[in-house]
């Protein structure tokens, strides 16, 4: 059976709905939504597991408020922790929810940043085929040498799925380096490529730039126009699915575990890439950002 990692955090997301952002010195009116539990990784899971395919989610669960609110949802959920951990609690953010479905997010970091190499003793990395992780987890040096350092033990031919995120611009230069090498697809946005390869060359330049150094498909978010990648001999955009947007809280990772899903079926890289579209669809069409609701 091919099985997937998910490698990463488990978040709090606390949901504000406001009528915009304020801009400095402005004061909004909000009002509270809810608490969900998210975080990239947690929602990728959701969208592998929704889509039928098997994977485990590696994400540490520490000691402390929201620790606890991880702790009691996944066992709601009959979710394995499988890396129970002390020393901090989870990290947690405030989800600024605008009326068109935009998010933005305060965050206030948590264990996810303090990864030990003992925690991958937990695991046999070998057993696995497909990886993911986050750009969140590689803005800490210290995170990312340990997650890369286990992952450089897994089994020839396998793949790692590395969504760059939001704070692509905070991951050291070194880092990135590390992340551009043979068997990772970099999955991005177009700020998000931009800050891999700086420059005015084109899109289509710059995921080939990339291609060269992984030898793997490179795929592009594009918003309303679906996503482009870029697979050495194949490439070109894949249209969207239409979709009522509710809120986009969670679409990214949806999109990022529908890949990966579409890939364990065996699928090609356009194909995948609309299964993933498809999962993206549904999921900012409500209110939570996991389709774990769904399944």
């Amino acid at each position: 059976m091919i099985r997937s990692l998910i490698i990463g955090a488990a978040f709090v997301d606390v949901l504000m709905a406001v009528p915009k952002l304020p801009t400095t010195g402005e004061d909004v009116s909000g009002h509270f939504c809810c608490n969900i539990v998210g975080g990239s990784a947690f929602n990728v899971y959701g969208a592998v597991k929704y889509a039928g395919e098997s994977a485990d989610l590696f994400v540490p669960v520490g000691e402390g408020q929201y620790a606890d609110v991880v702790r009691m949802e996944m066992a709601r959920r009959k979710m394995p922790v499988q890396l129970s951990v002390s020393g901090a609690d989870n990290g947690w953010d405030i989800s600024f929810v605008e009326s068109n479905g935009e998010r933005s997010f305060l965050t206030v970091n948590g264990i996810e940043q303090l990864w030990q190499d003992a925690w991958f003793k937990q695991i046999n990395i070998v057993d696995y085929d497909y990886f993911y992780i986050s750009g969140y987890e590689m803005e800490a040096e210290q995170a990312a040498d340990v997650i890369l350092q286990a992952l450089a033990n897994r089994k020839p031919e396998t793949l790692v799925v590395f969504d760059a995120s939001p704070r692509i611009q905070y991951i050291p230069q070194a880092t990135i380096e590390r992340l551009l090498s043979p068997g990772v697809l970099i999955h991005c946005n177009q700020d998000e490529i931009n800050a891999i390869i700086p420059g005015q060359s084109s899109l289509e330049a710059k995921c080939h730039q990339i291609f060269s150094k992984t030898q793997t498909p490179v795929v592009v978010t594009l918003g309303e126009r679906g996503a482009y990648f870029f697979a050495g001999d194949d490439s070109g955009i894949v249209s969207p699915v239409q979709a009522k947007v509710v809120n986009t809280l969670g679409a990214g990772d949806t999109f990022c575990g529908g890949l990966i899903a579409g890939l364990t079926e065996g699928l090609s890289v356009r194909s995948a890439i609309t299964k993933a579209n498809q999962l993206a669809g549904l999921v900012v069409g409500q209110e939570s950002g996991t389709l774990l609701d769904r399944s």
